[in-house]
């Protein structure tokens, strides 16, 4: 991969997620251009996850198309997941709570050596390829925004005694250490102060805007998100800031086509349950797309 970051496109046009139970999410029509910052906006249940993950080619979507950086999925879901990487995803991204910061930077770095390079990177002289793993973790760190002189032990602070904004600031960077050219954050702001989701989302503006396209989940989009391209699970699309995007295509997702034998568009518990298992459902199948 280009060492230069460089964003890719993000195409979707009606697309969409089963599970054995149901829709995860369908009918999702997105336009976002290279280094664009993409909000995922829904409640729990609503497919955000699945979404995720599918645009990512790490889930096997049962409708529509889609394409990263020209790469058209689901044909190209190999490649896809290539050039893409993932960051704060609950059972598949996550951070060890035993490591350290050190180990789990160092684990990434390896592993970005061994298999994320060219054979004549691997045929180089050692000291080459130490000077540039070093680089790239510090590079991934100074672009997280993540001091690591400011962590209570260092480079040797374990996981578990990280705080929230620091421990999504260290997954952000273990993903970037691979140069992406699309970053996909799960649940941005779960369970972070005003202040905290604030720094979120400048750490992710900085991202998009250095040129890394950034996909992220939330509950709650930044409010003075006019540069946002929106996509509400559920809704109709929008920018952040209220107003369509700029091309006047849709940039979210539409509310399901009913089919006979579908439950009647509503609030009620039975459909919310219905919902959230058929996400459940296809965030199970992910490994096996």
């Amino acid at each position: 991969m280009d060492s230069t970051p460089h964003g890719a496109a993000l195409t979707a046009e009606r697309f969409g997620v089963k599970g054995p139970r149901g829709w995860a999410f369908r009918n999702v029509d997105i336009t976002a251009g290279p280094g664009s910052l993409i909000a995922v906006q829904g409640p729990s249940g609503s497919g955000r996850t699945c979404l995720l993950l599918a645009l990512t080619g790490r889930m096997k979507s049962a409708e529509g198309t889609a394409g990263i950086g020209g790469l058209a999925l689901p044909k190209k879901k190999a490649a896809v997941r290539s050039v893409t990487a993932l960051a704060h995803v609950p059972g598949i991204a996550d951070l060890e709570p035993a490591l350290t910061v050190g180990e789990h930077l160092r684990e990434r770095a390896l592993l970005q050596g061994r298999f994320g390079g060219s054979l004549r990177a691997l045929l180089r002289p050692r000291r080459e390829r130490r000077a540039e793993a070093r680089a790239l973790v510090d590079d991934a760190l100074a672009t997280a925004g993540l001091d690591l002189a400011a962590l209570p032990k260092g480079i040797r602070t374990s996981v578990r005694d990280l705080e929230r904004l620091e421990a999504l600031r260290l997954s952000v960077a273990l993903a970037m250490i691979g140069r992406p050219r699309l970053l996909a954050v799960d649940d941005t702001d779960l369970k972070l102060s005003a202040e905290e989701r604030t720094a979120a989302w400048e750490m992710l503006r900085g991202i998009a805007a250095a040129g890394t396209t950034v996909l992220a989940v939330c509950s709650e989009p930044p409010g003075d998100g006019a540069d946002v391209v929106l996509v509400r699970t559920g809704n109709r699309p929008e920018r952040a800031g209220g107003q369509d995007a700029a091309d006047g295509r849709d940039t979210g997702a539409r509310p399901p086509a009913q089919e006979p034998g579908e439950p009647s568009a509503g609030d009620g518990d039975g459909e919310a349950k219905d919902d959230e298992e058929g996400a459940a459902d296809a965030l199970a199948e992910a490994g096996r797309a």
